[in-house]
């Protein structure tokens, strides 16, 4: 099965997403974490690489590169745009045969994305994915409740054998 990566404009989502917008308004700290939460969500269900970047174009600050629950979050360096990050990791991905999706609705990066053979999803189109996949995630959570919830434990489905044993002895001298 050919491996999937999904890289994400990290800023681009955060001006995308209404409820993101909302809290970059308040902190845009809270908003990068809160993207990247959703993500290592999405992560863990889909079994996706995921890989954010963030933009530090102009900021002065070196680049980084962390991994938080499996995501991978990258902060470009003061020289590069996330765009231009962007379109190396799509290139490196290509490289190894993996399929690439790149989560942005910034049409000229979607242009360079379809020409490195990536896939476009765009920001509305994520959030719809993420959105199925909580769901997805909450349904199991319900079934596994709901069936765990109709097998009633008994004395004998936690008694050890040897202990069943000596109990059912004394049960039949009894009788």
């Amino acid at each position: 099965m050919m491996k999937e990566v999904l890289i994400v404009d990290g800023y681009n989502i955060i001006g995308a997403w209404s409820a993101l917008v909302e809290l970059k308004k308040e902190n845009l700290e809270l908003a990068r974490e809160r993207l990247i939460d959703i993500l290592k969500e999405y992560k863990a269900f889909t079994g996706r690489e995921v890989i954010v970047v963030f933009d530090a174009h102009q900021t002065g600050s070196l680049g980084t590169s962390e991994k938080i629950g499996g995501v991978r979050v990258i902060y470009t360096n003061q020289n590069e745009t996330a765009d231009e990050m962007i379109e190396r990791l799509v290139y490196e991905a290509e490289k190894k045969k993996a399929r690439i999706y790149v989560a942005t609705s910034d049409y000229t990066e979607q242009q360079v994305t379809f020409g490195g053979g990536a896939l476009r999803i765009s920001a509305n189109e994520l959030q719809v994915l993420v959105k199925e996949a909580e769901k997805a995630i909450q349904e199991k959570i319900r079934d596994k409740t709901k069936n765990q919830q109709s097998k009633r434990t008994t004395v004998s489905d936690v008694l050890a054998p040897d202990v069943a044993l000596i109990l059912e002895k004394w049960r039949r001298k009894k009788d």
